[in-house]
Formats: C-alpha cells, structure tokens, sequence
C-alpha cells in the first residue's frame, strides 16, 4: 500500500486531552507503564490511520460540522480527527465513557 500524503497536525487540545490522561494513570492510579503504554498505542494509532484517513466510516453527531469527525478506538480512549485538505488534524482525546457529543462542540 502506498504511503500516503497527509500531513498530521496535533490540536493543542488533543495534546492536553492525551497529557491528562496519562497524569492521572501514571499518578492517581500509580501506573506509569500503562499510561506510557497509552502514549505509545495512541501514536501508533494515529500514524496507522493516517496513511488512509478518509477510508473509515465518519463519526456520527448530532451536530452539522464543516469537516466531519472520525474516530480511532485506543482501549477504553477515542481520538478524534477530521480531515482537512490534505492534513489529518488529531482533535481530542476523550474517555470513551463520558459524553462524547458534549466534548465535541
């Protein structure tokens, strides 16, 4: 398969959702392998997915948005992207528990 040309772009955002969570694995829950863990499959993920982007089915909102949102399952963890020209702009990084349509404004 071809590499593709999407660029990855990093929200400020994302990058806080992400730095978050792993705070709290690594010092709330005392487990910094599992939060490094977390880092590392989230990355991967995303550097998967960005060589086909566009070929995922888009997340369902209830929200009309300009650039649809898709999502990329990291255990219990969704991240969020949409695609704009030829970009992959990594959005969020949200507890898979919580409500998503909220945190997705």
């Amino acid at each position: 398969m071809p590499e593709s040309e999407f660029e990855i772009r990093y929200l400020p955002l994302f990058e806080h959702d992400l730095a978050e969570a792993a705070l709290y694995i690594s010092e709330v829950l005392m487990n910094e392998t599992a939060a490094n863990k977390l880092i590392d499959d989230t990355e991967a993920a995303i550097l998967k997915r960005a060589k086909s982007p566009a070929s995922f089915k888009p997340y369902r909102s209830a929200k009309k948005r300009e650039h649809e949102y898709y999502r990329i399952n990291v255990g219990n963890f969704s991240v969020f992207y949409v695609i704009v020209g030829n970009v992959m702009e990594v959005r969020r990084f949200i507890y898979s528990k919580r409500d998503i349509d909220s945190l997705l404004r």
